[in-house]
């Protein structure tokens, strides 16, 4: 088997696919890179047997054909190191020695069978399949991959949950101690479902899609895994079993009261005073019709910090709120507007955070639960 082929171009394609590989597999063979060449088309693949990811790059002229798998770590340090010119890979489909030549110089290194490669799972349950923009499902995960938890005893919030409706799909993830609600009502999927997808290749999956991108990705969903085909890639994963908790039901439907303020400017002066928080980051928030004092103690070291800052709040009258410092800080992180509008109802019920203003057929929301002061 031969094929010549770009280093860049590989390069390009084997660092998305290497996304996919753990670092520490069950099965030996899944450190390793499956290489097939179809005809004059390679197709590569990368598996940690819960998600896989395949690409396939054009080859004219390849001679012959063959399946085998080639480690990961080398292929990715040598391509690395090579400027982008040709590449010319001659395998021994007997031996499965792979010779790698370029214009000065040539490798040689040997390869594991690719029949030994688990193949990928065949499920014969229903399945029904719809499309989305690559920036709808871009904007879906990065607005709610943040609030996702690491709490293995909690697996169901250890992914994003789909929500999808005919006319419309809902992005919902939560740590327990917030959540974040992400709604798109200008795409029509057609069908109902749900599902939890996984940190893990939801994150993969932003990397191989344009987040600005108008090309329709291809979803195919049944009881158990999803299939993601772009131009370019397919990626394949596993759900979290489980069910996903009501998370309508845990929003607040009567908050009153509503603190605007600058996003930027809250941002800068909680990162200022969390300084001088004590262990467990408890941020004080008072708030006045104006302005909001931010205040932080450290009984411990004897430090503490104070700073007001203007704002619009039409709630009652000098209510206090204690919020982790880090929780806020990364709520307001993942806000893009100039403003941000703060939803209240009392110092012991959540907050619910959001954009000043929102884009055409996008809803986002984020609660955020309090410290007890």
């Amino acid at each position: 088997m031969k094929f010549n082929i770009p280093s860049k171009q590989l390069l390009t394609r084997l660092n998305a696919v290497s996304k996919v590989i753990s670092n520490k597999n069950a099965y030996a063979i899944l450190d390793n890179f499956l290489f097939e060449l179809e005809g004059e088309r390679l197709v590569i693949t990368g598996s940690d047997m819960e998600t896989r990811m395949t690409t396939a790059i054009d080859v004219p002229g390849a001679e012959g054909s063959a399946k085998f798998a080639i480690d990961v770590k080398r292929m990715l340090n040598l391509l690395k190191e090579l400027p982008d010119t040709a590449m010319t890979f001659d395998v021994n489909e007997e031996t499965l020695e792979v010779n790698i030549t370029y214009l000065n110089g040539k490798f040689n290194s040997m390869a594991f069978d690719g029949n030994e490669y688990p193949l990928k799972a065949q499920s014969g349950q229903e399945s029904f399949t719809f499309k989305l923009t690559e920036k709808d499902i871009y904007d879906g995960i990065q607005q709610t991959i943040f609030a996702v938890g690491v709490d293995e005893m909690h697996p169901q919030f250890m992914g994003i949950y789909w929500d999808i409706v005919p006319d419309g799909i809902t992005f919902v993830a939560s740590d327990s101690h917030k959540l974040v609600r992400y709604r798109k009502t200008q795409v029509q999927p057609n069908t109902e479902r749900g599902f939890i997808l996984p940190a893990k290749p939801a994150s993969i999956l932003c990397g191989i899609i344009d987040k600005n991108g108008k090309n329709e990705v291809s979803i195919t969903v049944d009881e158990s895994s999803a299939t993601f085909e772009t131009s370019e890639y397919t990626l394949s994963c596993r759900f979290i079993n489980g069910r996903y908790p009501k998370y309508n039901a845990v929003i607040p439907e009567n908050n009153p009261y509503t603190l605007t303020i600058d996003r930027l400017t809250l941002l800068t002066a909680l990162r200022r005073v969390s300084v001088f928080a004590a262990v467990g980051g408890l941020i004080k928030l008072d708030m006045h019709p104006d302005h909001i004092v931010l205040t932080s103690q450290d009984l411990d070291h004897a430090t503490s910090a104070e700073e007001t800052v203007q704002c619009e709040y039409d709630g009652a009258e000098n209510m206090i709120m204690g919020f982790k410092n880090v929780d806020i800080i990364e709520v307001l992180n993942n806000l893009d507007t100039e403003m941000v509008c703060i939803k209240l109802s009392d110092p012991a019920r959540a907050g619910i955070f959001l954009p000043s203003q929102q884009e055409e057929g996008e809803d986002l929301l984020i609660l955020q639960m309090p410290m007890m002061i």
